[in-house]
């Protein structure tokens, strides 16, 4: 069970949860440039709330009582950048207790920060392990009536058993900075309900690369619930999403390399969408490409992107890469994508996303 502001586990990052802002404590910043230290004294100085700058540790040292944390969040969300947002790095320390050596590594940037108040619906969701995971299986474009795998894909509950779809949940971490910490429950999450259904299929599991700072230790959690599950390593395939932004390729090669080491498949995600490119099948050799639903969206009535899919699919059958068309919706759809080569297809015309998992799946002409 995770627990606000207690480790447990390997990796203090990932499995440690933020202590929520409650009563008085003491709040220190760190600054990328002095013009953003001036924005924030000026807004203190307006709103009466006293400061220090710290010489020795370069910090501006704030004593803030119950219910200023979130005057000041307000406050200096609207006088700062995002950019300073994003750049200034604060610790945060309930009472009047000095920061420790032990304590620098729960540093957040002021955006986090100031988004953390409006996060606690999350602190409480994954402190409680409100989350499941459905599964959506992926079928043969030869046999739709054959499953080949299940996609694990999150789920979250709110306090009166309502379900909270994945969007929500992770564009709420990402602004309070807890992607790690959901990240590595998620995965850990649909291992264990993978082997409450008894899923014998090939199992997809999405991670970001952006949540796991070292393989080693970020990761081992992970495992740990494969091996206590006793699922074969060569049943799980770890889906890399990596549309948002573009990929630090050799963080990502460091953490596919482990994952292959350990005996896992791997899937490029999204393949298709945002910044992904021919590049990472070079460098990532992955065992699976995922084309992006919004390139099998209507294939059939777009030339530019039936062209796109179309060289991508060839260019992944002459590679031996197994492919999977996302987000089949249309019998026009599966009927192009398999033409052209796909190997498997996955899409509410094939079955929605549910727990416990689909066993029977139709079969189409």
């Amino acid at each position: 069970m995770y627990q606000s502001g207690k480790v447990f586990g390997s990796c203090t990052r990932c499995e440690t949860l933020p202590s929520k802002i409650e009563g008085s404590g003491c709040l220190y910043l760190w600054f990328p440039v002095g013009h953003t230290l001036n924005k924030v004294i000026s807004v203190l100085q307006k709103a009466g709330l006293k400061s220090q700058f710290l010489e020795d540790e370069k910090c501006l040292y704030i004593f803030l009582e119950k219910n200023e944390a979130e005057t000041l969040s307000s406050l200096v969300s609207a006088k700062l950048t995002p950019k300073e947002l994003k750049e200034t790095q604060v610790l945060w320390m309930a009472g009047d207790t000095k920061p420790q050596f032990s304590d620098f590594y729960r540093m957040a940037s002021l955006h986090n920060f100031t988004s953390l108040k409006q996060s606690e619906w999350l602190v409480d969701l994954l402190a409680e392990e409100r989350i499941t995971s459905h599964f959506q299986p992926i079928v043969y474009t030869s046999d739709t009536s054959k499953i080949f795998a299940q996609e694990a894909l999150l789920r979250g509950f709110d306090k009166e058993g309502n379900l909270i779809f994945p969007g929500r949940i992770f564009s709420q971490a990402e602004s309070a900075g807890m992607v790690f910490q959901l990240d590595a429950l998620a995965r850990t999450c649909a291992i264990r309900q993978a082997s409450h259904h008894g899923i014998k299929e090939l199992i997809f599991i999405n991670f970001s690369p952006t949540s796991v700072y070292d393989p080693t230790t970020c990761l081992r959690m992970t495992v740990r619930a494969i091996d206590e599950a006793g699922i074969p390593h060569d049943n799980i395939v770890f889906e890399v999403a990596e549309s948002e932004q573009p990929p630090d390729l050799a963080h990502l090669i460091k953490i596919l390399k482990f994952y292959q080491e350990a005996g896992f498949l791997i899937a490029l995600d999204d393949f298709g969408a945002g910044y992904s490119n021919l590049n990472l099948i070079h460098q990532l050799r992955p065992d699976f490409v995922k084309l992006d639903m919004d390139l099998i969206r209507n294939v059939h009535q777009d030339s530019y992107k039936a062209l796109i899919t179309e060289k991508l699919l060839e260019i992944a059958n002459h590679l031996n890469i197994r492919t999977v068309a996302e987000g089949v919706e249309s019998l026009e759809e599966f009927h192009w994508v398999r033409e052209r080569g796909a190997t498997f297809v996955q899409g509410y015309l094939i079955a929605k996303p549910t727990t416990p998992p689909v066993v029977t799946t139709p079969y189409f002409e």
